[in-house]
């Protein structure tokens, strides 16, 4: 079942009209460093039999696919995200699965009417993307049953991500940083990244218990040198510098990308190019009274 609200936000509208062909076009290599977070603290998460679960931001539905399972046939998934496109798959792979007990709606879950009928809220990489967190952090904490918890996983700093980090230096090397005026995914991937600001806007939504738990490890960023450097020209803080200076980034192009080849090289492993990365798994939870 596909069920829309209306989506009135500029980042949405930037996500569905520039973004989503960009992330399906680079999906393997997203799909495989997203998972590498999500798999710890998703393989530790007990879920009571019959949960009802919200999966928010969940792109191509993999984190649902495997909330559903957790949960079993007696319990139900609901993915949201704001790009339909991403949800044409993930209903692909929930049919595939043969889940009954999941579904994907496209919506912006800072507008979403909800109920306080989930027991538990999971996002992997989607809530560094509000427009206004706090607003969204409270729609969550009405969409959860008295103590239902939010497990969410956000990057941290940039300086401890060079996947992004060193790419995106690469560039500016070349090109301006983008101007004030850009248009833009929302606050980034890396706005959830300073724990005492997420802190403190869980505690304005009303949530308590809150604990950040900090994930290292190796992402693959491309099974080649070339289509790395092709997914840091596309997407992330390189790709938006990139993006932004238009013309100038064309004529640049092929320095920037021989720089880029030099610089992502020594990160080969196997063929694989693999680079550093780092996340929290935040979890909170609304008062039982």
């Amino acid at each position: 079942m596909t069920q829309t609200t209306q989506q009135t936000s500029e980042y949405v509208e930037f996500w569905n009209d520039t973004l989503a062909e960009k992330f399906d076009r680079f999906q393997e290599i997203l799909m495989n460093g997203l998972s590498y977070h999500s798999q710890v603290p998703l393989g530790r998460l007990e879920v009571a039999p019959g949960a009802r679960i919200l999966d928010v931001g969940c792109g191509w539905g993999d984190t649902a696919i495997a909330l559903a399972r957790k949960t079993g046939p007696e319990g139900q998934v609901l993915g949201m995200d704001c790009v339909e496109q991403f949800l044409e798959d993930a209903r692909r792979r929930a049919d595939e699965a043969g889940l009954a007990n999941v579904r994907f709606v496209a919506a912006d879950v800072e507008r979403y009417p909800f109920e306080p009928e989930y027991d538990l809220c999971f996002s992997r990489f989607g809530m560094m993307f509000f427009e206004h967190p706090v607003v969204a952090m409270r729609n969550i904490h009405k969409a959860l049953r008295p103590g239902g918890e939010l497990m969410f996983i956000v990057w941290r700093d940039i300086e401890d991500n060079p996947w992004l980090g060193l790419p995106k230096q690469v560039v500016l090397d070349f090109l301006p940083p983008p101007g004030e005026d850009a248009r833009t995914c929302g606050p980034g991937p890396f706005s959830m990244a300073n724990p005492d600001v997420v802190t403190q806007q869980l505690e304005i939504a009303g949530f308590e218990e809150i604990h950040f738990e900090r994930n290292d490890g190796p992402v693959e960023v491309g099974d080649s040198v070339e289509n790395a450097m092709r997914f840091q020209l596309a997407l992330g803080p390189a790709g938006e510098v990139f993006r932004e200076a238009g013309e100038e980034a064309e004529r640049q192009r092929p320095q920037i990308e021989e720089a880029l080849r030099s610089t992502l090289a020594p990160y080969a492993q196997a063929g694989k190019i693999v680079m550093g990365s780092s996340s929290w798994t935040i979890t909170a939870r609304k008062p039982a009274g």
